[in-house]
């Protein structure tokens, strides 16, 4: 009911949120201060329209508890409905390097520069939420929210998971590779690696391949700044994850060191890579499962289960999935350079930039 109600709604040129009514003080989400009904509104009493009066950012404990008391506050659920030109012309008066570089895009869009004009407009585009783009700029005027009770949970930290995830009779959510003992009220994860946990009360501890999180479940949701202060940092973990998704599979760094990195390569069934070199490195392959077809200069050629080859620097090479099984290969880099970077394609499956 609600959002058939916030499409009639927004077919009129409204920009329309979703808010949550409160259940407890919570000082981890936006607000939204809701008005006076919207008058021709297709709404109902299960599915009410409200002017917006503001959006709050998150509140200190006390603000939290008299927002709780008022009817009119809301949590900001982060769901919207509008149609793309409205938003596209909110974007253009309210943020215009964004709005500009969003028609930019979509002048290109079906053409042959369609590739090459996002690979170098969206990198420099301005990383802001919609909320302080759009929405706290145009509040009171075409913006609408409809209030709904419906079972939501933002599960914008670690510590949420105590609410939809089953726990002990301690009161922990253990997920994954965890040794517990003696703790409670705590939510624990660990991915392939054991993780051991000894009477910690009130935690949380998050164990991945990227990196571990230690901290007291209040505190969960100060993950942002640690992510800030990486971004300061330029550390690796920020930019690229351990497992790196691509069009032809994926890969995922095994281990690195100076003038070394270890991959497993994963290529799905009838895909291939780019035809390509490297100045600064060589690399070896072994196939672990699967057949893999790999080009290297003028030869083409078949690397089967516990066989291996070799990519000199400055080989144009390529590996291509012919099997109808998945294709895993433990790639071994060595060089003076091993950025993802310094790669020059010739040839491309993808529509990705070629030399």
């Amino acid at each position: 009911r609600a959002a058939r109600a916030a499409v009639r709604v927004a077919e009129k040129g409204y920009l329309v949120t979703l808010g949550i009514k409160p259940s407890r003080p919570e000082t981890g989400f936006g607000y939204i201060q809701s008005g006076p009904a919207l008058k021709g509104a297709a709404g109902n009493a299960k599915a009410p329209v409200r002017h917006v009066r503001r959006f709050v950012e998150k509140p200190d404990p006390e603000t939290a508890k008299r927002y709780l008391r008022d009817s009119h506050y809301l949590w900001n659920s982060g769901i919207f409905v509008f149609k793309a030109a409205v938003i596209l012309e909110a974007l253009g008066r309210h943020l215009p390097k964004l709005g500009g570089a969003l028609k930019q895009i979509g002048r290109a869009g079906g053409t042959p520069e369609e590739a090459k004009v996002i690979r170098s407009v969206y990198r420099n585009l301005p990383s802001i939420s919609i909320d302080h783009a759009v929405m706290e700029r145009v509040a009171g005027a075409r913006l609408a929210v409809i209030p709904i009770d419906v079972g939501w949970s933002d599960v914008g930290s670690w510590s949420a998971l105590q609410e939809i995830l089953p726990g002990d009779r301690r009161g922990n959510v253990v997920r994954g590779n965890v040794i517990e003992m003696g703790c409670e009220d705590s939510v624990l994860y660990a991915d392939k690696r054991p993780v051991a946990v000894i009477g910690l009360s009130g935690m949380v501890v998050v164990d991945t391949p990227d990196a571990t999180l230690v901290c007291p479940k209040d505190r969960a949701q100060e993950v942002r700044a640690v992510v800030d202060v990486l971004k300061k940092r330029k550390a690796e973990e920020q930019m690229t994850p351990k497992t790196v998704e691509r069009p032809w599979g994926n890969f995922t760094v095994l281990e690195s060191g100076p003038r070394y990195k270890i991959k497993r390569i994963e290529v799905k069934p009838g895909r291939r890579l780019s035809l390509q070199l490297h100045h600064q490195r060589c690399e070896h392959w072994v196939v672990i499962r699967g057949i893999a077809r790999v080009t290297r200069n003028d030869e083409v050629f078949d690397v089967h289960p516990e066989e291996s080859t070799y990519i000199p620097k400055g080989a144009r090479h390529r590996l291509e999935n012919p099997g109808r099984e998945l294709l895993e290969i433990i790639e071994v880099q060595n060089g003076g350079y091993l950025g993802e970077d310094d790669i020059v394609r010739f040839q491309d499956d993808f529509g990705r930039k070629v030399q």
